[in-house]
């Protein structure tokens, strides 16, 4: 007769899982210690490669941006945590900057910073003419255009574009909205909606529009397109041209582009 399986095995059995257990456990702790270790050494090497090249990274634009992901592959960024400093230090005005600040060189935070401040400018100071809605590509290029931040330097989409987040946690109303195939920075608060933007998109695409011309290709009827643009209208969104035989209606971005 088969003799049953005794309390034997099964304290062996235990004991071999809780082998397991705690080996796995060893494997990750040192797996942890070892990627620890690897990150400390390449965030020393990222911190040194932005003190030497500091100026590289202010007047270069595609050397900025790849900087920028190459902080971003590993979790660092430039623009987060600006008013967190270092366990330890005061609050006040003890010069010790913020924490990514010192591990990256204040001249990244430095640049970002003072670009924000002239898109900032730059926007409320077009507002009355688009609206609240300036396309990335006009404000780097009103910003090109204006004094230099810090001597001559040129400045990319891609660094208007981090300016702009870089205003977020300060609740500022600045975001990034796409139009069609556009990136528009909004300068104010109000949302547009799903009928504001399809128009939007409709001059961009067009040039202009008409009542008619929205009625025809979008299948609205004439109510709903008139209060569409009327609402950009009080929005400063859209611009009104009573020349043609029926009224057009042309985004001041729009016009921009087409050097009108």
């Amino acid at each position: 007769m088969r003799k049953g399986v005794g309390l034997g095995a099964f304290d062996r059995r235990t004991l071999t899982s809780q082998q397991y257990a705690s080996h796995g456990s060893n494997l990750r702790a040192s797996h942890l210690d070892s990627l620890t270790t690897q990150l400390t050494v390449f965030q020393s090497l990222l911190h040194q490669f932005s003190l030497t090249h500091a100026k590289d990274i202010r007047s270069n634009p595609t050397f900025r941006a790849e900087f920028a992901r190459m902080c971003n592959a590993i979790g660092v960024d430039p623009l987060a945590g600006s008013n967190i400093r270092k366990e330890g230090g005061s609050g006040g005005g003890g010069g010790e900057g913020s924490f990514w600040a010192q591990m990256l060189g204040g001249s990244v935070n430095d640049f970002y910073f003072e670009l924000a401040v002239r898109v900032v400018e730059v926007c409320r100071a077009t507002r009355g003419v688009n609206g609240g809605l300036l396309g990335v590509e006009e404000c780097r290029q009103h910003i090109a255009k204006g004094r230099g931040l810090g001597g001559e330097m040129e400045v990319s989409n891609d660094d208007v574009l981090r300016a702009v987040k870089s205003l977020s946690p300060l609740g500022s109303g600045f975001t990034i909205v796409d139009i069609g195939r556009k990136q528009m920075i909004r300068s104010v608060p109000k949302e547009l909606n799903t009928d504001q933007s399809t128009v939007l998109e409709a001059i961009q695409v067009l040039g202009y529009v008409t009542v008619s011309m929205l009625q025809l290709n979008l299948n609205w009827d004439r109510a709903r397109a008139q209060t569409v643009i009327e609402d950009l209208m009080a929005d400063s969104l859209v611009w009104v041209d009573m020349q043609a035989s029926e009224i057009e209606y042309w985004s001041p971005v729009g016009m921009q582009d087409s050097g009108v």
